[in-house]
């Protein structure tokens, strides 16, 4: 058995266990299960509660830059001090009785009571693998209101099943009798039967996501392009503003509405829910939805200053002028969220290329990546996309003749996130044998596979991939992806510079 397999231990009787001997958990809970795309329907759905004014509490995993992150109250991460007291008591009641719960049994027992000490209205939970037989899924089926599922791919295969079917199965296990159950959009088609199947053997009831679309923009309204659609119960079409950037994101914003519309139709409590989520708060709530990390642009002044001396060219190619440059940072790590971000990338640059007016200046695409080491997930089959798009993109120019583009590849190490030791990358040496065979024209530069602390091969790799472009004058774009914890890297850089936008 793997380290990492070890170190992941599922089921639900040391939660069970844990929760036991704390103050029972009340609040009622959204549940969301998926491979891509529950934290997006996360941030959306709880900005809309929040919107509506209620007291909304929020668990993500992995956290992003830190552990508090993973842990919100009406979009605010909770204060330091709420966390380590509520993690300190559960700690101890899993040290008194001798339960062994693993880390994430810990954080998700400290999320749902910090939740119930709070006296949150509604929680709106993610799972963390699966659904089954994670820990989040030891709330009861009173608390649930609604329970949906996400897009379902390939991924955790060790833990989850071989195929898409099973692991299906897994996370639409969270299904609970006589609640709603929202069903997503499915890249894979035969998913659709088996989830029916789970929630009909436990009494639950299917209901479809619906998926909006855009609309002609309104040159009256600003802001990203709106977005409209019927919200059962509301006769009237509401205009939306969605700041998530990417197609797939009206997926996952009609899976959050379809949420919404569930809520409103089942029998009215103390919550009134009626009352307070009108066409007005749903508006509200998704317009200032913000969930960093996917699809997310940001400029970083560069060059930055390295803890181990550079050789002297470096330093007369990048000390003698500081730019700021534009990044997009995106977690993709799976084969289905790197061919989101591709087709992106493509829609970002290939209009741009396609423009002969635009083509004044030389382009640079960068990728700075790190992958986690997950098998049996195979890198070139989360790097292919982003390579084959960066192939089109040379051989679109080459055939225009009407600039050049050129690409430029960073491979290395993240930093380990805290409370998940078996979380480790792919070294830096396995990733560059990949991008010969996939892209042949690409620069390419490594880090060390150890040794080196990964958030000085961040800045390393980030100074490296923007060199040429302040002797050249060229354009770019530099693309952060791979891993989530790369992005938590690059975060962490950011703040560090204050100049996150």
């Amino acid at each position: 058995m793997s380290s990492s397999k070890s170190a992941i231990n599922l089921g639900l009787e040391r939660i069970r266990a844990l929760l036991g001997h704390l103050p029972p958990y009340t609040r009622p809970t959204c549940h969301i299960a998926g491979t891509n795309g529950k934290g997006s329907v996360t941030a959306l759905l709880s900005s809309i509660l929040t919107a509506s004014s209620y007291r909304v509490g929020r668990f993500n995993s992995p956290h992003l830059v830190s552990i508090l992150d993973s842990i919100t109250i009406d979009d605010s991460p909770v204060l330091k001090y709420t966390y380590s007291d509520m993690r300190q008591r559960v700690e101890t009641v899993d040290r008194d009785h001798n339960i062994g719960a693993s880390s994430f049994e810990l954080l998700t027992a400290t999320a749902l009571m910090i939740f119930e000490d709070a006296a949150v209205d509604i929680a709106v939970v993610e799972v963390g693998m699966g659904g089954r037989l994670d820990a989040t899924n030891v709330i009861s089926d009173e608390q649930i209101l609604v329970s949906a599922l996400t897009a379902v791919d390939l991924d955790h295969q060790l833990f989850l099943g071989d195929t898409v079917e099973k692991i299906a199965i897994e996370k639409a296990a969270i299904a609970r009798k006589g609640r709603p159950f929202v069903l997503g959009f499915q890249p894979h088609p035969e998913v659709n039967q088996v989830v029916r199947e789970v929630v009909a053997k436990v009494g639950g009831t299917v209901i479809e996501a619906l998926v909006p679309t855009k609309r002609k923009r309104d040159p009256k309204l600003d802001g990203e392009e709106p977005l409209i659609n019927r919200i059962p119960p509301f006769s009237v079409p509401i205009d939306l503003l969605l700041p998530l950037k990417g197609d797939h994101q009206l997926q996952n914003l009609g899976i959050a509405l379809t949420i919404v519309s569930a809520l409103l139709v089942q029998p009215d409590t103390s919550l009134q829910l009626h009352k307070n989520i009108t066409p007005e708060t749903i508006a509200n709530g998704v317009r200032n939805t913000h969930w960093p990390g996917r699809l997310s642009f940001h400029r970083i002044s560069l060059p930055l200053p390295l803890a181990h001396p550079v050789s002297p060219q470096e330093v007369i190619n990048t000390a003698t002028v500081t730019s700021r440059f534009l990044v997009l940072a995106d977690g993709a790590h799976n084969p289905a969220s790197s061919t989101t971000l591709a087709s992106f990338i493509n829609n970002v640059l290939g209009g741009r290329i396609s423009t002969p007016s635009a083509a004044t200046n030389p382009i640079t695409l960068s990728y700075v990546i790190a992958l986690s080491h997950s098998p049996p997930k195979k890198p070139k089959d989360t790097l292919s996309p982003l390579f084959a798009v960066a192939a089109s993109l040379l051989s679109t120019t080459q055939e225009s003749h009407l600039y050049q583009i050129r690409v430029r590849v960073a491979f290395l190490r993240f930093t380990s996130p805290d409370g998940m030791p078996w979380v480790r990358p792919e070294p830096p040496s396995k990733l560059k044998g990949l991008v010969s065979p996939l892209l042949s024209e690409a620069e390419i530069w490594t880090a060390a596979d150890s040794g080196s602390e990964p958030k000085e091969d961040l800045k390393e790799a980030l100074n490296w991939v923007t060199r040429d472009q302040h002797l050249k004058d060229s354009e770019g774009l530099i693309v952060v992806a791979g891993s989530l914890y790369l992005v938590a890297d690059f975060y962490r850089l950011l703040q560090s510079q204050k100049s996150v936008d």
